[in-house]
């Protein structure tokens, strides 16, 4: 496991004032506005444990964690736990599946776990849940499908 790549995968790409708009041409914006904030409290082989507050940012005007929100967070940190894994490249989608079995507020702290499924010759698999930190209660649960490019002799 290379912890630096980890990091760097989950490195916001963009300034706060990129982020929050001034500059919109050209700018990737929808990773670095959900993945800002996200901290990694344990990195091991084959599993990523990170926590997050919900922000404003990040709920819809009735104050709940928006789904595109918690499918963008399963892609970056489903990804991330193939570097925790030691592969030298986190693939590309095939799939994202996400089910979300209740909702989380402003201010609420969730924890999103990944864990490595299978990663084989040329497809990966990692689970990530998310829960909320106060109770435990699992909110969402994705399932990330990737093929690893490098990897495979296609």
């Amino acid at each position: 496991m290379d912890p630096e790549a980890v990091l760097r995968s989950l490195e916001p790409t963009a300034s706060a004032e990129e982020i929050m708009g001034s500059n919109p041409v050209g700018l990737s914006f929808y990773d670095p506005f959900v993945i800002s904030g996200a901290s990694i409290e344990s990195a091991e082989h084959g599993r990523l444990l990170c926590s997050f507050v919900v922000a404003p940012r990040h709920a819809s005007p009735a104050g709940y964690l928006r789904s595109g929100v918690t499918a963008s967070l399963a892609d970056q940190l489903g990804s991330a736990v193939f570097f925790c894994s030691g592969l030298h490249s986190s693939g590309v989608s095939l799939e994202i599946s996400v089910s979300f079995v209740d909702v989380a507020t402003v201010g609420e702290e969730i924890e999103v776990e990944g864990k490595l499924l299978r990663a084989g010759k040329s497809v990966g698999v990692v689970s990530v849940d998310f829960r909320k930190k106060k109770t435990g209660k699992l909110m969402a649960q994705a399932r990330h499908t990737k093929y690893l490019a490098v990897s495979s002799r296609l």
